[in-house]
C-alpha cells in the first residue's frame, strides 16, 4: 500500500508529467484556452494511459524486446481509437472541440514513456496505479493552465461568467503565446515551491528525484 501511495504521489507531484517531465507540450498548450476542453483532454489521455499501462504490464513477459516500441503504439492506438469512438458518439461537441488531439493520444510522449520505463518492468498492480498518477497529474497540469487561460483571458469559466464585464481581459492568454506564458510562468512557480519545502524538509531536490523515484 505505501508503495502504490508512492508511486501515485510521484505521477502527481515529484514526476508531473506537464510540470516537472515537460511532456505532453502539445496538448498542453492548444487544449487548455478553455477548461472543458482540458477536462475532455486530461480525462481521455489518464483513461488510455491506465488501460494501455495494464495492458501491457500484463503482456510484458510475451512481447518480443526487438518490436517492443511498435507493440506499445499499437496497444496505446486500439485504446485511442476507442475512446475517439465513444467521444463522437456520446459526447460529440467535445469530440468536436478537440479534434485531432484526441487521434494524437497516440503520440503522447507521457503513454509511450511510461509503457516503456514503468509497465514494461512492474507488475499490473503497480503499472495501474502509474496510469493513475501519472494521468491524473497531466489531467490536473491541463485544468490548472486551463482555468488561468480562461479567467483572465474571458472572465469565465466552463462558459459562465465569473470576472465583471468591466474587468480588463487578458485576450493575449487565449492565444498560442499566451499558452507558452501560462506554462512558463506555472513551471516556475511550482519548482520554487517545490525547491523551499524539499530545502525546509531536508530533502532531495525536485532536479533529483528521478533518481529516487524512477525504481518505484
Amino acid at each position: 500500500m505505501k508503495r502504490t501511495i508512492l508511486i501515485l504521489q510521484n505521477g502527481l507531484f515529484e514526476q508531473n508529467p506537464v510540470f516537472v517531465l515537460l511532456l505532453g507540450m502539445c496538448p498542453a498548450l492548444a487544449t487548455t484556452t478553455a477548461v472543458t476542453n482540458a477536462l475532455g483532454m486530461g480525462v481521455t489521455t489518464l483513461l488510455v494511459l491506465v488501460c494501455s499501462n495494464l495492458f501491457i504490464s500484463l503482456l510484458r513477459n510475451v512481447i518480443p524486446d526487438k518490436i517492443r516500441i511498435a507493440s506499445y503504439i499499437v496497444i496505446i492506438s486500439g485504446f485511442v481509437t476507442l475512446a475517439d469512438m465513444l467521444l463522437k458518439a456520446y459526447l460529440p461537441k467535445l469530440a468536436s472541440s478537440l479534434g485531432l488531439f484526441i487521434p494524437l493520444i497516440v503520440v503522447n510522449c507521457t503513454i509511450l514513456a511510461r509503457a516503456e520505463v514503468f509497465a514494461s518492468k512492474n507488475k499490473p498492480a503497480a503499472a495501474l496505479a502509474d496510469g493513475v498518477g501519472m494521468g491524473a497529474g497531466f489531467t490536473a497540469a491541463l485544468l490548472l493552465m486551463a482555468v488561468v487561460r480562461e479567467l483572465l483571458g474571458s472572465g469565465s469559466l466552463m462558459g459562465f461568467r465569473v470576472l465583471p464585464e468591466n474587468f480588463p481581459h487578458t485576450l493575449m492568454l487565449t492565444r498560442p503565446p499566451g499558452g507558452f506564458l501560462t506554462l512558463g510562468f506555472l513551471i516556475a512557480l511550482i519548482q520554487f515551491v517545490s525547491r523551499r519545502r524539499a530545502r525546509g524538509k531536508g530533502k532531495v531536490e525536485p532536479a533529483e528525484s528521478w533518481e529516487r523515484t524512477r525504481n518505484l
